[in-house]
Parts: structure tokens; sequence; C-alpha cells
């Protein structure tokens, strides 16, 4: 018997095969053209009808955005899968602190020892905080020799480590970012049950202003577990970016947003926020019981005060 997570890397896979050649051509980091979809954008074998709606909403919601943007969306519960331009190459800003968190608490399993006090504390800042020194600090005692090993159990082949030390210009993809939320969720083979709890208590917990993108819209009842990034370049404008994984007692989804060639953070905030939507409205109610009619949210995200950028990379060029 096939695994849900492995018929997914199936689907996956073979939806990825008409971006693949489009991706090769493209610089690491550089957006990519839009291109016509060939294939649904979501799919299901149990829940063909809900995946139609939600390929339709996507589309809608993505409709007459100006920015580049991809996305990866898996329901456990009812086997919806959606990806669009899932292979493209964006800069990770701060969602790469999720992987730091990956690859330590993994270190800690593999040398069969609780983290310590230096470890917890920098973790639970950088990841609920998104403080930057704690994520220096943190990718400094991994080193790349950890961090790719981490990376080749997960099986995020397509993402590339910043170099020099700067993380935040990590290259990264919609499908690999999944495959880390596969890893905090459904993989046992990555993570202990422990680890993976640890994981989502804290991206349970981010601090309230970067609750924007993905936790838009969540039902209630749904609890939101989130890791967001954003940062200007002097090239291609901002990037704005969005992982989350989403669970209550009858459901179990997540998604990944990734954005960038936009002018302003609202911008990419806005186009996280309207998927989000979508995915939440198909998803996190279906077979939900019926409730009062509530008027539809108003895209206001609770952003940052300040959009000066993440700071999980300068503003120009680096030297590497």
């Amino acid at each position: 018997m096939v695994s849900p997570f492995r018929a997914r890397v199936r689907r996956a896979l073979a939806v990825g095969l008409g971006t693949t050649a489009v991706a090769a051509l493209a610089p690491l980091g550089l957006a990519q053209p839009a291109a016509a979809a060939t294939t649904p954008i979501c799919t299901s074998a149990k829940h063909p009808a809900l995946a139609a709606k939600l390929s339709r909403d996507i589309a809608s919601a993505v409709r007459g955005r100006y920015d580049t943007y991809a996305l990866d969306v898996w329901d456990q519960k009812t086997g919806v899968s959606c990806a669009l331009h899932s292979t493209w190459h964006f800069d990770s800003a701060s969602v790469v602190k999720a992987t730091i968190m990956g690859a330590l608490l993994r270190r800690a399993e593999d040398q069969h020892r609780y983290l310590d006090s230096f470890e917890v504390s920098n973790l639970r800042t950088m990841i609920e905080n998104s403080d930057n020194q704690a994520a220096t600090n943190l990718w400094d005692s991994l080193g790349m020799a950890e961090l790719n090993h981490f990376l080749r159990l997960v099986g995020m082949t397509s993402t590339h480590l910043g170099q020099g030390g700067y993380w935040g210009l990590t290259q990264i993809t919609a499908r690999d970012e999944m495959k880390l939320l596969d890893a905090f969720t459904d993989r046992t083979d990555v993570l202990s049950p422990a680890g993976k709890a640890y994981a989502l208590g804290l991206m349970g917990h981010v601090e309230s202003d970067q609750r924007w993108g993905t936790p838009y819209g969540t039902p209630a009842g749904v609890a939101a577990h989130n890791k967001n990034g954003w940062l200007p370049r002097a090239t291609l404008g901002w990037r704005v970016h969005s992982i989350g994984v989403f669970t209550s007692k009858t459901k179990d989804y997540r998604m990944v947003v990734l954005t960038d060639n936009q002018s302003t953070m609202d911008y990419g905030i806005t186009t996280i926020e309207r998927v989000a939507l979508a995915v939440h409205d198909d998803l996190g109610r279906y077979n939900a019981p019926r409730a009062l009619p509530q008027a539809a949210p108003q895209l206001t995200p609770a952003a940052p005060s300040s959009t000066a950028g993440d700071g999980s990379a300068p503003y120009g060029t680096v030297k590497q």
C-alpha cells in the first residue's frame, strides 16, 4: 500500500514536469514569467469535486496579480493536493528559520539528547519573534554539513543554502517547503513525535504581528502554525512568503505561498492572503457544521509595524 505521503509526492512530481524545463532555464533566485497552466491546480482521487472547486478558487484569487507567486497545498484528510509554479526558486528570507529549526531538532535526536539551554533560548526567539541573531547563532552552530544533511534527509533537493552566512538568501521552492512541513507532521522518519510537537508548538506561538499570510481566514477551532518572511532587495522588489500548518480534531492541511517581484510588502501579503482565504474556505470548512452566515473578512492584515524587511539579508548585492 502506498502511503499518503508517497502518493502525494508522486502526484507532485507528475504535476511539476510541465514547469521543470522552464525553471531549469532560469537562474536561481530570479523570478520566472507566469506561464499558462496546463494541468489542474488541485487534484484528489477521493474528492475530485472539492479539488476542482479549490482549483477555481485559487485561480480566481491570483487572477490579475502582477507579482510572481508559487504555491503548494496538501490536505491529509481529503487527499486534495495543489501545486502552482511549485518548482520555481525564491530567496528564502526568514522562512528558512523553519529549516534551521528542523535541522537543530534532528541533530539533537541523532545525538540522543535534549536541547541544551543555548539551543532552547535561541530556537524560541528565532521562531516566535523571528530574531535574526538567534538564527545566525543556530546556523553557525549547525554548520553547512549538518544543514545539508537535514535537507537530504527530508528530500529538499531543490533547496540551496545561502552562502557566506547569508541564510536569508537560501534558495527555496514551494515544493521543498511542503516537504519540510510534511516532516513536521505526517512523516515518521525525520523527527520524533515529541520533536514534531515542539516545532509546531513554536510555530503556533509566533508573535501577533506575524500572524498574517497563510493563517488569514483560519476557521474557528482550527489551530494555525506558521512562519513568514519579508525581504526587499535591489532587484525583484519584495520577497514575501508564508508557510503554515492547520490542524484540529477533524482537519489536517498545510500550505506554502511564496512571492516576489512586487513594489510593496502589503501587495505580497495580499496575494498570499487571497490564496489562504480560498484554501481555508474550501478545506478548513469542508464538512464543517453549518453556522450562521458571516461577513467575509477584509484583506487588512496585521502586518509588522515596520516594513523595512525582516533583516534576513542586506538590501544590495553581497560578496559570496
